[in-house]
C-alpha cells in the first residue's frame, strides 16, 4: 500500500481527492487529508454578507460531509513536514508516512501582525471581510453608518481573490446609494498598487470605473500601522489617510509550519515551477492554489485549472514520466460592480484581460471586460457550481488553458 497526503481541506485540496480517488486503485493507494479543523467556507461569498446579499449558513459546510469514499480525512492540522524521511508530523504528534505529497494550505489573513490593526476600534470601526467574523461585523457596522469616510485598505499583496476589494468598494456605492446616504459619505480606495489592479488595461479600467462612482484611489500606500483610536492609517512613506469606518484586508501568509521551511520562504508561500507545479528542489511533491507562489491569482477558479494539471503530473509521476509544464497562469475573476451588475476578467501568465465573449467564442453568455447583468447571475450563480461541481472535481466546461477564441486583442479594441 501507498500513501498520497494531502496538506489542507480547502478548494484545491478537496477538489484533488476527489479526482486522486477516482484515478487511483484504492487497492494501491491510501489517501489522507488532513487540516485543523472540520469547517468549510465558501469564501466568494464572504464579499456579500456585509451587504446582506449572503447568510453565513450558505458559505459554510463540514469538511466530512463534502469527502469522497475512502479518502481519510484528519481533523488535527500539521506540525512539520520532513522531505528527507518523507513523513508529516500531525498537530497530536504522529508520524504520516507518504510516497507522494500534496500541498493545498492556502493562505490566511493575520491582521495581528500590522501594528494597531487590531487594537482599539477592531470590530467596532474596522474590520476585515475576509474572515466569517469579520463580514458578519461589517454588516452590523454599515447598517449603522450614515455619514463620514469609509476607506477599503489593502495592506499588502499577495492577497486572495486580488478583485474583492475593488468589489468591496463598488458594492458600498451602491449600498449607500440604495439608502440615500451615498452624498453622506466618501469612499476611499487606499492600495499599495499604483492604480486599481495589477494588469494595466483592467487597471485602467477599473480605476475609470471607480472614478465614475466618486470612489477616490489612493495609490502607493504602504501600510505601516492602525492608529484605531485616531481612526488613521499610516504608510512607510510617512502618508497617513483617516477614516470613520474601515475596511481592511490585512496581510496574507502561508502556512506557519512551512513557513522557511525546505517547501517554502519566510512568508509560508511554497516555491513551485509555475507550469508544473512541482515543488523546487523535492521529489514527487507538489503543490496547487493558494498556498503557492505562482504569478497568478488566488481564486478558486486557478486552484480548478490547476487541478487539471496536476491530475495528470501526479498521474506522470507516479508512473516515473516528467511533468508536463502546461499550467499557463489561466485565471478568471467575476467582478461585482452593484446594481445587479459585473464584469469579467480571463487572463494568465503573459496574456492581459482582453475584450470579447466567454467561455463560447461570439455567444458568451458572459461578456469580458464589459458590466452586464448576465455577468452578476454567473457570479452568484456559482456558489452552486462549487459546493456541486467543483470541489468534487467534475468536469467543467472550461479549459485549462486561457484560449484566445471570442477575445478581441489589443489592436482590434
Amino acid at each position: 500500500m501507498k500513501h498520497l497526503i494531502i496538506l489542507g481541506a480547502g478548494t484545491a485540496g478537496t477538489l484533488m481527492a476527489w479526482r486522486l480517488r477516482r484515478a487511483l486503485p484504492a487497492a494501491d493507494w491510501q489517501i489522507q487529508l488532513i487540516d485543523q479543523d472540520d469547517e468549510h467556507v465558501y469564501q466568494p461569498g464572504l464579499l456579500f454578507i456585509p451587504f446582506a446579499m449572503d447568510q453565513a449558513e450558505d458559505d459554510r459546510r463540514s469538511r466530512r460531509a463534502l469527502m469522497p469514499e475512502g479518502v481519510e480525512l484528519i481533523l488535527d492540522g500539521v506540525l512539520d513536514v520532513d522531505p528527507v524521511s518523507r513523513t508529516v508530523t500531525t498537530g497530536g504528534g504522529a508520524r504520516l508516512p507518504y510516497d507522494l505529497l500534496i500541498v493545498a494550505t492556502g493562505t490566511a489573513t493575520e491582521p495581528e501582525v500590522t501594528e494597531g490593526l487590531t487594537g482599539e476600534g477592531w470590530r467596532r470601526t474596522a474590520s476585515d471581510f475576509y474572515s466569517l467574523p469579520g463580514a458578519l461585523a461589517l454588516r452590523g457596522l454599515l447598517d449603522g453608518f450614515t455619514e463620514g469616510r469609509l476607506v477599503v485598505n489593502i495592506a499588502e499583496l499577495p492577497i486572495k481573490c486580488p478583485v474583492a476589494p475593488l468589489e468591496f468598494a463598488l458594492l458600498a456605492d451602491a449600498f449607500f446609494r440604495a439608502r440615500g446616504r451615498r452624498d453622506a459619505v466618501q469612499i476611499d480606495y487606499v492600495t499599495p498598487l499604483s492604480g486599481a489592479f495589477t494588469k494595466p488595461v483592467a487597471s485602467k479600467l477599473l480605476g475609470e470605473l471607480l472614478d465614475q462612482r466618486g470612489i477616490r484611489v489612493v495609490p502607493d500606500f504602504s501600510l505601516a500601522s492602525v492608529d484605531g483610536a485616531g481612526r488613521s492609517l499610516r504608510s512607510y512613506g510617512g502618508a497617513s489617510v483617516d477614516y470613520d469606518l474601515l475596511v481592511s484586508v490585512p496581510l496574507h501568509f502561508g502556512a506557519k509550519f512551512l513557513r522557511g521551511s525546505a517547501f517554502a520562504a519566510e512568508d509560508g508561500f511554497v516555491r513551485i515551477d509555475p507550469h508544473t507545479l512541482e515543488v523546487k528542489g523535492q521529489e514527487r511533491v507538489f503543490a496547487i492554489g493558494d498556498a503557492t507562489d505562482a504569478p497568478t491569482s488566488k481564486a478558486g477558479a486557478v486552484a480548478h485549472f490547476q487541478g487539471e494539471v496536476l491530475i495528470e503530473n501526479v498521474l506522470r509521476a507516479i508512473r516515473g514520466e516528467p511533468a508536463l509544464p502546461a499550467f499557463d497562469g489561466h485565471a478568471n475573476c467575476f467582478i461585482e460592480s452593484g446594481d445587479g451588475k459585473a464584469m469579467l476578467l480571463d487572463f494568465n501568465y503573459t496574456t492581459e484581460p482582453l475584450p470579447g465573449r466567454f467561455p463560447l467564442p461570439g455567444l458568451g453568455p458572459f461578456t469580458l471586460l464589459e458590466e452586464s447583468h448576465v455577468n452578476h447571475w454567473g457570479k452568484r450563480a456559482f456558489r452552486w457550481v462549487y459546493w456541486n461541481l467543483l470541489l468534487r472535481g467534475k468536469e467543467l466546461p472550461l479549459d485549462h488553458r486561457m484560449l484566445m477564441a471570442g477575445k478581441h486583442p489589443p489592436s482590434a479594441a
